[in-house]
């Protein structure tokens, strides 16, 4: 599997930008996909996740509300819509596939993509 994410920049608070990742692999389609993110001098957090078929999401507390997922299988993309963005979501944002259902441990995750720079400024 490889991972390709795109969409980061550089957004005032209160804004949005919408991130999207693409998957390719044969497996991608039964796999979960999802994001995680690492501010500078902290560790990976995870952002939010979405099963095989898209029907269920779960989000960390901290993006609950202000950020949406969603995937299209036929494109084997995820997307992530991020809405009043706040400075602490400043980050590099990493999408990744998982077989665990609901998992927001890292290491039940996989397949990193490089990552894309999300940048909040107050």
């Amino acid at each position: 599997v490889q991972l390709q994410a795109s969409g980061g920049g550089l957004v005032q608070a209160g804004g949005s930008l919408r991130l999207s990742c693409k998957a390719t692999g044969s497996t991608v389609p039964s796999l979960g996909l999802g994001w995680f993110r690492q501010a500078a001098g902290k560790g990976r957090e995870f952002v939010a996740g979405i099963n095989w078929s898209g029907a269920r999401t779960w989000y960390s507390h901290s993006v609950e509300g202000r950020f949406v997922l969603s995937r299209d299988n036929d494109k084997n993309t995820v997307d992530l819509q991020m809405n009043s963005l706040l400075p602490e979501d400043t980050a590099v944002y990493h999408c990744a596939v998982s077989s665990v259902y609901g998992s927001t441990q890292e290491g039940e995750w996989k397949y990193w993509g490089q990552g894309t720079q999300v940048t909040v400024s107050s």
